[in-house]
């Protein structure tokens, strides 16, 4: 990296985590998630992106290059690789190339994946449930894992017998196909090392480290569905907090190891089920906050900045939320009121969000102009505050979206 390089990385680099810190930088940091947009403005399609990972890296690198964010991203661990989905038959999502067409976006398919029944199961030995039961149920090519002994009967000498099941033909494609897992996912990751890399060198500061997810919202989405969890709250609430209690610890160090794995300090948090309309007030109190507010405190003593994705409204939440240390998280807001935001939150967490996906899809350069302003005006005043889109940028106008970025650099400069 040369000298030049290395100041404008200095310089991104103190300008986003100033916000951070609720201190006030030289100017409002700006980004976006900008997931297939490059497919889009280059001319490629959402499957060449998702099954060419030279191409996936390649065009990353220009559109970071094109429209300069403050916190770029990496878009390996967001957009996953087709051939590692495809060698798992992975049922929890469809995606171009897969299931869909070559420019349709990929899509999560929720089910009830955990039995109602299965609760006891899950947290009396919760690996032994993952590799035995949803497994089976969530990878096509790894349905034989449901014929494995207990896993708690494999420990003494005695049950060394037990081995014997892998020596069959089902347990032999069941290894090949992990092999092969492995080498897809390994590949994946020397391409996520050299992008970072590329970036860096390039005088680009980014949001790199790790994920993980709210212990609720990890039973949820992934395990018991949402219709499950509705109904579970009335009917098992006991269950329920039990699960996200057990869940507790292992999102926190899901988070603390991807993010050392990676080397980075941002640990991306997406929420889902705790937001307006979903539940109500109390039962965000009683289910949600206190579990999700326990990873963010962890992450924060392990020295990493969580950055928590509030999709959708959660504007009647903004007291509650507002009770973590102050200065070392980011709160990025999809559709809440970022005014009552800023006046609650302004003091103990930098705030990030949240032009419209319509307006950039639909708007006029001017009209994303005017709204960047009244979020420069009222909640970038005085830091604190990261323009972004409300969600990903693929669908955007690409004159809309260079109107948020020269806007932001222009007009959001501090005296």
């Amino acid at each position: 990296m040369n000298e030049k390089k290395k100041a404008l990385y200095r310089a991104r680099e103190k300008r986003v985590l100033d916000a951070i810190a609720l201190r006030t930088p030289d100017h409002v940091p700006v980004t976006v998630s900008f997931y297939f947009f490059p497919a889009r403005y280059y001319g490629c399609s959402f499957q060449d992106m998702m099954y060419d990972e030279d191409k996936l890296f390649d065009l990353n690198v220009e559109i970071t290059r094109e429209f300069e964010p403050d916190l770029a991203q990496s878009p390996f661990g967001t957009i996953l690789p087709g051939s590692l989905l495809d060698v798992l038959d992975y049922k929890q999502m469809q995606w171009p190339g897969g299931q869909l067409g070559p420019d349709v976006p990929f899509q999560f398919v929720e089910g009830e994946y955990m039995k109602a029944e299965e609760y006891d199961h899950f947290l009396s030995d919760p690996m032994d449930f993952v590799v035995r039961k949803y497994w089976p149920r969530i990878y096509g090519s790894l349905q034989g894992c449901g014929n494995f002994p207990p896993f708690q009967n494999a420990t003494t000498y005695m049950s060394t017998g037990l081995f014997s099941v892998f020596g069959s033909p089902e347990m032999q494609s069941i290894l090949d196909t992990l092999k092969k897992a492995g080498r897809e996912a390994k590949r994946t990751g020397v391409y996520a090392h050299r992008f970072d890399k590329r970036l860096q060198d390039e005088g680009f500061f980014l949001q790199s480290g790790g994920v993980t997810q709210a212990p609720f919202d990890m039973l949820g989405d992934f395990l018991r569905g949402t219709k499950g969890m509705m109904l579970d709250m009335f009917r098992r609430p006991d269950a329920v907090i039990k699960a996200c209690e057990k869940l507790l610890p292992m999102e926190i160090e899901r988070g603390v190891t991807s993010a050392r794995r990676s080397g980075g300090k941002f640990v991306f948090i997406p929420l889902h089920k705790g937001l307006d309309g979903f539940m109500s007030p109390q039962q965000f109190d009683k289910f949600y906050w206190p579990t999700l507010r326990d990873v963010i405190i962890g992450l924060v003593n392990e020295g990493l900045i969580p950055y928590v994705f509030w999709e959708g409204k959660c504007t009647s939440r903004l007291e509650a939320i507002k009770d973590i240390p102050a200065g070392k998280a980011i709160y990025r807001f999809e559709a809440t009121d970022m005014m009552k935001a800023k006046d609650i939150l302004g003091d103990r967490v930098c705030i990030r969000g949240n032009v419209p996906i319509s307006l950039l899809a639909t708007g006029t350069p001017e009209e994303v102009k005017a709204y960047c302003k009244n979020l420069i005006d009222y909640a970038g005043k005085n830091g604190g505050f990261i323009m972004d889109a409300a969600a990903h940028v693929t669908e955007a106008k690409p004159e809309n979206l260079r109107a948020m970025f020269d806007f932001t650099k222009e007009y959001g400069a501090y005296s």
